[in-house]
């Protein structure tokens, strides 16, 4: 085992367009087999989409308020008590539940029908910003399974 610690976080840069921290977040997650650029452009041009379908030039606030409407506030974890094994809910820390958010967002706008994957980003932002969508619903369902299995809150560790 190792005995140094757990390896230090390394701070995101912002990226070099919209200076934003959760772009990067969502063109790391976008992206495949390295290749950034492509990952850039199919983020960017996305964002494009958004702006003109929703005519508004607070792009950030949309996708900031469309993570919101995806981060869960609880999960639920397996527990090993003797020998039943249960669902407790816990509470999801803040950088998980981001992490988690675009984590869903990039893999529901990625089951998407559209043409390119800059239409499918797009529309599944524009979804979760007005609370409907793939990604939404999965939160409210990881919701309804920690509220249907609060009973077993008092295992949290």
């Amino acid at each position: 085992m190792p005995r140094k610690g757990p390896a230090p976080r390394r701070a995101l840069t912002p990226d070099p367009v919209h200076q934003s921290v959760l772009v990067t977040q969502l063109v790391n997650k976008i992206m495949q087999r390295g290749k950034r650029s492509l990952a850039e452009r199919i983020v960017y041009d996305a964002l494009d989409i958004v702006t003109e379908k929703s005519g508004t030039d607070d792009v950030l606030g949309l996708l900031k308020r469309g993570v919101d409407n995806i981060r869960p506030a609880l999960e639920v974890k397996s527990r090993r008590v003797g020998g039943a094994t249960y669902q407790v809910p816990i509470e999801v820390p803040p950088r998980r539940a981001t992490a988690l958010a675009v984590r869903w967002l990039v893999g529901y706008a990625r089951q998407r029908r559209e043409k390119t994957m800059s239409e499918r980003l797009a529309n599944e932002i524009l979804d979760a910003s007005n609370g409907i969508g793939a990604a939404v619903k999965r939160r409210e369902d990881m919701h309804k399974m920690a509220e249907s299995n609060r009973a077993f809150a008092h295992y949290r560790w």
